[in-house]
């Protein structure tokens, strides 16, 4: 049965570079590659991305890429998405004149400093493997694709916090503030209530009910719906 998951996620790759980029700022590789077992013990399958490319070619529309998943900094425009036997292929073309992070984009990803993109993401179908312990990506909508500086930026890490939390495991201070963000609260907010609250979340186990300090009353309504996803 096809599952649409509610929150967009973030999956972290090296972009392995075909052609790196030239003047006027074309370059071209691979975003993904197929059957790769990530950090994340996630893989994504042949096809993944046949439905929501086709989708967006049908509007007429061209995925942004963006700065560091910065929805305000768009450095440029995926030209060509689409797969092939070895993984995503993209060309893509960076806005040089008008976007100044773009002109940043181009000398790290020549100069082989810059060489992480992170694609966000709905997942719309996967399989999962209980022997292997492998989740496998059968369909997803793919939304916009970031240049990043490092692969596995903090924001990707959400979902491994998730997997911690489902295995019993304990979770620092800076990844309960993440957790904070991905649930809707501002930068500002999940680091005062980390720093004022963590403790007496740590030492309920996670349960938001058992704090008592009154200050967590907008992390209990907050974390009340919490569910970690379905696999």
């Amino acid at each position: 049965m096809e599952r649409k998951e509610a929150a967009t996620k973030h999956r972290a790759f090296d972009l392995s570079l075909k052609a790196k980029p030239d003047n006027a700022g074309h370059f071209s590789g691979y975003a993904s590659v197929w059957d790769v077992v990530d950090s994340y013990r996630e893989k994504v399958a042949p096809g993944a991305f046949v439905a929501s490319l086709a989708e967006t070619a049908a509007k007429g529309r061209t995925l942004p890429i963006l700065w560091q998943h910065r929805t305000d900094e768009p450095i440029g425009q995926w030209d060509v998405l689409k797969e092939d036997q070895h993984g995503l292929y993209g060309e893509g073309t960076l806005w040089l004149d008008e976007a100044p992070y773009a002109r940043l984009a181009k000398r790290g990803m020549g100069a082989g400093a810059i060489t992480g993109l992170s694609v966000g993401y709905y997942v719309k179908d996967s399989s999962f493997d209980e022997t292997t312990r492998i989740r496998t990506l059968k369909q997803v909508d793919l939304v916009e694709a970031s240049i990043v500086t490092t692969p596995a930026n903090d924001e990707a890490r959400v979902d491994t916090v998730k997997a911690k939390l489902a295995a019993g495991e304990t979770i620092t201070e800076r990844e309960f503030e993440r957790l904070l963000k991905d649930r809707g609260f501002s930068r500002s907010d999940a680091a005062a209530i980390a720093d004022g609250g963590f403790k007496a979340w740590a030492a309920g186990a996670g349960q938001p009910h058992q704090a008592t300090n009154a200050g967590l009353g907008d992390l209990a309504k907050a974390l009340a719906g919490f569910s970690l996803p379905k696999l």
